[in-house]
Formats: structure tokens, C-alpha cells, sequence
């Protein structure tokens, strides 16, 4: 039993002493197997950051793009907002001056008008006699028998001009230069006195003498 003891130990050692030296190799091979993996590693660590630096470059140019658009289009607008102003700014003036002439021509219309009555008022009634027996009718004379006269028309008798209006000759010592560019018309005042009037401007106006 002895010697069966003995062998059963010596097996048992040499097991003992064969195991370490597996355990060891297996660890170089796992050593050797960890830098591989960890070198593998790297490149894929490398591209992961990589890749947000390249999203980051786009994204900065896209935010560059949208910037450019974005004043473009505020410049477009201002430029816009300043045409239409000046063009508001013209319709504004155009329209001012517009209004001033109404209102210029509205003031001279008034003027004549006023002037117009103002002498309808200064004027012999129907019927009415000047000094010398000469009668005012309406049918003869005033605004509704309106003539226009030449420089060189009627009849030169007592060295002066005269013109034949309502039934009578009329004259002056001197004619004005509008007497024979418009309408005119011979009216008697309130005062007994002859006046020649300028048919389209009333505040036209010389006194004559009736023959």
C-alpha cells in the first residue's frame, strides 16, 4: 500500500507544477489579444470624433448661408420700404401742388366773382339817363352784348377813333392794348358815366364817352 501511496502523491505534484505555466499562457495570449483590440478600437474613436467636427462645419456653413440670405432679404426689403417712400413722398408733393392750384384757381374765381357783383352793383339801372339825355336799356347794352373790336375798325371823325355799340358812337382820348384782344361791352354807370368793360375780367375797365 505503500509504494501506491507514494506514486499517487508524485502524480499529484507533477500536475501541481504543470498548471501555473497554461494559467500563464493564457494570460500573454489575453495581454496580447487587449492591445490588438484597443489599437482596433482607436480608429473607430477617431472616425466617431471626426465625424461630429464635419456635422459641425456644415451646420457653421449652413447658419453662414442662412445669415447671407437673411440680410439680402432685409436689405431688399429696406430698399424697398425706401423706394416706396419716395414715391409716397412724390404722390404727396404732386398732390400738395395739385391742391394749391385748386385752391389758387378757386380764390381767382372768387375775386372775379366778387368783382363781377361789385360792379353789377356800381351800374346804371334799366332805363336810367346819363347828363346828356342818353338812355341805358339792358337790351342794348351791358354783359349779354358783348363785341370784340379792331385797332384800326369803326370810323376816325374828329381825330379820334370811334366805335358804333347799341345804337351810339363811343370813344376815348387813349385805348388800353386789351380792348382789342378780347370781348368787351359798353355799360353805364351809377354814377351817369360810360364805362367799356373787359368781358372775361370785369376788373378790366376805362370810362368812354358817348357821342
Amino acid at each position: 500500500m505503500k509504494p501506491v501511496g507514494l506514486i499517487s502523491a508524485g502524480v499529484l505534484l507533477l500536475l501541481l507544477g504543470a498548471v501555473p505555466p497554461m494559467y500563464a499562457q493564457e494570460d500573454k495570449h489575453e495581454q496580447e489579444a487587449k492591445p490588438q483590440k484597443q489599437e482596433q478600437a482607436k480608429p473607430e474613436k477617431q472616425q466617431q470624433q471626426a465625424k461630429p467636427a464635419k456635422q459641425e462645419q456644415q451646420q457653421a456653413k449652413q447658419q453662414q448661408g442662412q445669415q447671407k440670405q437673411q440680410q439680402q432679404a432685409k436689405s431688399s426689403k429696406q430698399e424697398q420700404q425706401q423706394q416706396t417712400k419716395g414715391q409716397q413722398g412724390q404722390q404727396q408733393k404732386q398732390q400738395q401742388a395739385n391742391s394749391t392750384r385748386q385752391e389758387h384757381v378757386q380764390q381767382v374765381k372768387g375775386q372775379q366773382g366778387q368783382q363781377r357783383e361789385q360792379a353789377q352793383g356800381q351800374w346804371a339801372r334799366n332805363g336810367q339817363k346819363d347828363s346828356r339825355g342818353h338812355e341805358y336799356n339792358e337790351s342794348r347794352f351791358g354783359r349779354d352784348h358783348h363785341a370784340r373790336f379792331e385797332e384800326n375798325g369803326g370810323r376816325f371823325y374828329n381825330g379820334r377813333r370811334e366805335f358804333s355799340y347799341g345804337g351810339y358812337w363811343f370813344y376815348a382820348g387813349a385805348y388800353p392794348a386789351w380792348f382789342y384782344g378780347q370781348d368787351v361791352y359798353f355799360i353805364m354807370g351809377a354814377d351817369g358815366l360810360w364805362y367799356a368793360v373787359a368781358y372775361d375780367n370785369p376788373s378790366l375797365t376805362f370810362q368812354v364817352d358817348i357821342d
